[in-house]
């Protein structure tokens, strides 16, 4: 889990840098000389400030952030884990190579987890396993419609108008996926970065950033930049919200929730009565519980009617965080 960052530890130069590429990275040969030229620093200061953030647990990985379904399949999970066995039952579900996240929250269906795969069979076979391994059933609720799925937010200055995201255009190819698999743990943070992935795919650097470029152009990364881990950087009141609504509103409600400046993830997924009644999801990311929960309030507000019922369900613990796979057998979006 990452640590929660002083003050004093970030300044005007870090927030610049974080708050500024979290999407839209300079596909270029030496991206992190671009950047610097851009925030008013070196390129080694901004290559150090990366390193230092990646080795305490703030930044997850300078690279790709994948659009769901568009180079595999995937599906959020849960399980109702006896407390007396949580732990047990995370590190038997961490130890899934398919699993990315997986975090502890307050539910009965405490342990909620993302499993990827290279095929919907890869996932099936991912769930199967732990539904055999923890003897516990698994809740399995595979993305039916993405509202707004975006977690690069600005974590300093103020929330800006929400970037559109563009409509998917073709899934990735075998290359492609190749050329996901070789970032899948982030660039290396060395002034050449993109030189060392071509050298391993046997490719030329220009062909990697051409690929690149059109795979955000096509839809298929839905950001390139800085990939942060919020709890460090203070959002510590992390609040999927779960919402039951008449199927006939919940395209409307979910595009409504979709443009509150405090959601960071929205979207529709089947319900699975009588186990779970709520067919949308909702994100909110507070640095309390507080205005967390005041997000959520204007949401139930404005669904009215429409809104049957949610719950708020907070996380309380992080067992795994981490990037989609690309480069094993089960391989993900």
């Amino acid at each position: 889990m990452a640590v929660v960052l002083t003050l004093a530890e970030v300044d005007e130069t870090t927030r610049r840098l974080i708050d500024g590429f979290q999407r839209d990275f300079p596909l270029v040969s030496r991206p992190f000389a671009e950047i610097a030229a851009r925030i008013g620093a070196g390129e080694e200061d901004v290559l150090e400030r990366l390193r230092a953030l990646s080795a305490r647990g703030a930044v997850s990985r300078v690279g790709a952030v994948v659009r769901p379904h568009a180079a595999g399949r995937s599906t959020l999970a849960a399980v109702a884990a006896p407390p007396d066995r949580i732990e047990d039952v995370a590190a038997i579900i961490d130890a899934y190579e398919g699993v990315n996240h997986n975090y502890e929250r307050e539910n009965r269906w405490n342990l909620w987890f993302v499993v990827t795969g290279r095929t919907q069979e890869d996932v099936d076979a991912t769930l199967a396993g732990i539904k055999r391994e923890t003897g516990l059933p698994v809740l399995d609720l595979p993305l039916e419609k993405s509202y707004h799925i975006d977690l690069g937010f600005a974590l300093f200055d103020a929330p800006r108008d929400k970037p559109k995201a563009r409509a998917l255009r073709g899934e990735a190819d075998a290359l492609d996926k190749r050329l996901l698999g070789a970032i899948e743990k982030g660039l290396p943070l060395v002034p050449l970065p993109f030189a060392p992935v071509a050298d391993a795919l046997g490719m030329e650097e220009r062909e990697v950033l051409s690929r690149l470029a059109a795979m955000v152009e096509r839809g298929v990364i839905s950001r390139f930049g800085v990939v942060v881990r919020h709890r460090a950087f203070g959002f510590t009141a992390n609040a999927m919200t779960v919402w039951d609504i008449d199927d006939t509103a919940v395209d409307a409600v979910g595009e409504a929730f979709a443009r509150e400046a405090g959601v960071t993830l929205c979207y529709r997924r089947p319900r699975r009565e009588p186990a779970w009644r709520y067919n949308l999801f909702t994100m909110v990311h507070g640095k309390d519980r507080r205005s967390a929960l005041d997000v959520v309030e204007r949401l139930a507000t404005q669904a009215g009617a429409r809104a049957r019922a949610h719950d708020v369900l907070f996380s309380l613990r992080c067992f795994k965080q981490r990037g989609a796979v690309f480069s094993g057998r089960e391989a993900a979006e």
